[in-house]
This record gives structure tokens, sequence and C-alpha cells, in this order.
């Protein structure tokens, strides 16, 4: 084996290994305490489709001013958000306070993350005996919808702080 055939073959090994690695972004979502529930819902769309997408994600909650007496509330949004994510979410680091911003890192259950299938798709056009099917058959397992967020914990949070 000459030297230039060994370099070629190294080459193509380190090639082939980079082909199978998988780059894990950080993305950061921010919120604030007084956050609504139209927002609030966003964000959590927002968080749902990088974890779906396989990224790690930074969830941001920045205190101001008279907001800092005040840490539970940021803990309440962020154990909300926690709760809409429900099963997609693995929680990394647990929510800390680090000067005037309260943080939490979340990563995608191994189990969510979805790849596209290389499956054939079945042909459409087969035609089927009308005698002998008498009910809809579904083509595809049923799917589950996603959990209507629950947005309730937000507005209450909000109206303790507008009471005091």
């Amino acid at each position: 084996m000459d030297y230039g055939k060994f370099r070629y073959e190294e080459a193509q090994r380190i090639k082939e290994s980079r082909k199978k690695t998988i780059q894990i972004t950080m993305k950061e979502v921010k919120f604030k305490p007084k956050i609504g529930k139209g927002d609030f819902n966003t964000k959590v769309r927002h968080i749902h489709e990088f974890l779906e997408e396989g990224h790690k994600v930074k969830v941001t909650l920045q205190f101001r001013g008279r907001e800092m007496a005040h840490p539970e509330l940021g803990t309440k949004i962020l154990d909300a958000v926690i709760e809409d994510l429900g099963q997609l979410a693995r929680v990394d680091t647990m929510a800390r306070l680090e000067g005037r911003n309260m943080t939490m890192v979340l990563s995608p259950e191994k189990k969510a993350v979805k790849k596209p299938s290389t499956k054939p798709a079945a042909p459409a056009s087969t035609p089927k005996p009308a005698a002998t099917t008498t009910a809809p058959v579904p083509t595809t397992a049923p799917v589950e919808e996603a959990p209507v967020p629950q947005v309730e914990v937000v507005a209450e949070v909000v109206a303790e702080a507008a009471a005091e």
C-alpha cells in the first residue's frame, strides 16, 4: 500500500464520520413574569417546535425592578411551561435564579424526536370492491391530539401580581 492511497482512505473515513455527526444547537426563549396568555402560548409553541427539531432550549425568565421580590411568580411560569410540554421535553437544568434572570434548560426526550421515514408510500389508486367494504377503514393509526395548554396558572399569577 502506498502512502497516497493511505491518505485518501483516511480522508474518506474522516468525511464519512462527519456525515454521521449531529449538530445540537441551543435555542433561547425569554419570558417576563407579567406575560399574557397569548404570548405565553406562542412562546411555548416555539419551544415545542425547537424540541421537535432536536434542539436544546434555554428558557430564561427576566425580572425587572420590583419583580425581583417575587421569584415564586417566575417559578410558577416555568412550571407551567414544563407542564404544557409534557412528555416532549426533559429538564436538564432545573430553574435557578442567577442575578435578574431565572434560567432552565430543556432537551428533547429521545422518544419524541421524529425522523423522516424512508418507506415507500402505498399506491393511492388501488380499486377496492364495493361489496366487501361496508365501513371506512382508517389507513393510518389514530393521531393523538396534543393536550390543550392550561394557561390558568399564568392568569392567576398575573392576577396575584396586580392585587399586590
